[in-house]
């Protein structure tokens, strides 16, 4: 199929790419041209494993290429792709500007019967306003559909390519038929539903797996009064088929662009409503006292943080990507700075965009380099890189031998035994 996609953000260019790889011919859009520039040279502006190599071997295929012009892109498609950045607004209300932008451009180029299909991370009510959008400049028929993208950073080709489900919310047949034929090649399962309980899922998903997360993450703060391992108690809970075992890792606290913003909506959308959701409220509290763990456990070992050297081993939210969006270490290495430490930071590929964000720092240029002399390490982000640290040589180098593991990722008898001292979360 000939597919437009306006947005080339996350989900927009790992979407599009993975469009092409199917054997659709794909345009990208965006407005930002730097960003169209680099991807016309099969560059990604993003940092996602394996997404450069996609690029690239599309655009030599001739099945993806990458504009500015949306009116053009639209009226040479038969589907139409909304992947537009929906930023956190006041109150936590998701910011729909961009949406609103693409659906009233669409609206305008439209030159016949054509599915417009929301990807964007939209509260209820999207699509009808997308609908009501098109309709005030285009009076032929046309098709709106809900599409949530359920992509995790790092993994995003993998968790297209190889979908748990794709999530389908139409409101005809027609509409659900085409999109049915566009997933076809994956095989997976698809949910055909309503344009609102697809626009819900999406949230509800998020908030689920966001509200798992700050479960265990309490219990590890039980864990550290009562002498009990969190490793231990979240297998134990994870062994039952009713619950399983993903996404009960405790550690300092989630982030990304996706959990704390969709949470924040969802818990927005339920007030317009008139419902007051407590558990992802809670689960959002629980999170925001979790991220300033490591630093409490930090003053607890060393009194005073003033003029002490803390080195910040990961910075991205999570492995394998640049995101800096909400990332626990931000809170960690500020709240850090306040205490009067000298913060040196390490991370193997956000460096760049923690620049932006973070201020007063030092970013180092190995972890080595920042552990030097230094009176405490803090592992915010488990890359695999920092799991097989040579622990002789930071001993030697560092001030002070305390380690503060913020994900568990560390064998305490083995790091005991070389001397260090240790904290994990709930350990």
């Amino acid at each position: 199929m000939d597919i437009a996609v306006i947005g080339t953000g996350y989900v927009g260019l790992v979407a599009g790419a993975c469009f092409a790889d199917l054997g659709n011919k794909v345009i990208c859009v965006d407005v930002n041209r730097e960003k169209i520039e680099l991807l016309k040279k099969g560059k990604s502006p993003i940092f996602e494993p394996g997404l450069d190599e996609m690029l690239d071997k599309n655009i030599k295929a001739g099945r993806i290429s990458f504009t500015m012009d949306t009116a053009d892109a639209v009226k040479r498609s038969q589907v139409i792709f909304i992947a537009v950045g929906t930023p956190q607004g006041e109150n936590g209300e998701s910011d729909l500007k961009y949406v609103e932008q693409a659906a009233d451009t669409i609206g305008q180029a439209l030159n016949g019967e054509k599915l417009i299909v929301n990807k964007s991370t939209v509260p209820v009510g999207t699509g009808s306003m997308v609908e009501q959008k098109v309709a005030r400049h285009y009076k032929g028929k046309f098709h709106v559909v809900s599409n949530p993208e359920f992509l995790r950073e790092g993994n995003a080709i993998n968790d297209f390519l190889k979908p748990d489900r794709i999530v389908i919310g139409a409101r005809d047949e027609k509409a659900s038929r085409v999109m049915e034929e566009i997933y076809r090649p994956l095989g997976a399962k698809i949910l055909f539903t309503d344009i609102e309980s697809a626009e819900l899922i999406k949230y509800g998903s998020n908030a689920m797996l966001a509200t798992k997360i700050s479960f265990i993450n309490e219990l590890a703060l039980l864990c550290d009064n009562v002498d009990a391992d969190i490793d231990a108690v979240a297998e134990g809970i994870g062994l039952d088929s009713r619950i399983g075992k993903a996404f009960l890792k405790a550690g300092c606290g989630w982030g990304g662009s996706c959990f704390p913003k969709d949470v924040k909506a969802l818990i927005h959308t339920a007030k317009k409503y008139g419902v007051d959701l407590k558990i992802p409220r809670a689960a959002e509290e629980a999170n925001k006292r979790q991220k300033l763990l490591p630093v409490k456990k930090l003053k607890a070992r060393l009194k005073s943080l003033k003029g002490k050297k803390i080195a910040v081993l990961g910075l991205s939210f999570k492995p394998d990507t640049d995101d800096m969006r909400e990332a626990p270490s931000v809170e960690i290495a500020n709240a850090l700075l306040k205490e009067g430490a000298k913060v040196s930071a390490y991370d193997p590929v956000a460096m760049r965009e923690a620049e932006k964000i973070l201020k007063g720092i030092v970013f180092a240029g190995s972890p080595y380099e920042a552990l030097e002399g230094a009176d405490a390490l803090v592992l915010v982000t488990e890359w695999n890189e920092f799991r097989e640290i040579d622990f002789e040589r930071i001993k030697r180098i560092m001030k002070n031998p305390l380690i503060i593991d913020g994900r568990n990722i560390y064998d305490r008898k083995r790091l005991e035994s070389i001397g260090f001292a240790y904290e994990g979360i709930g350990k």
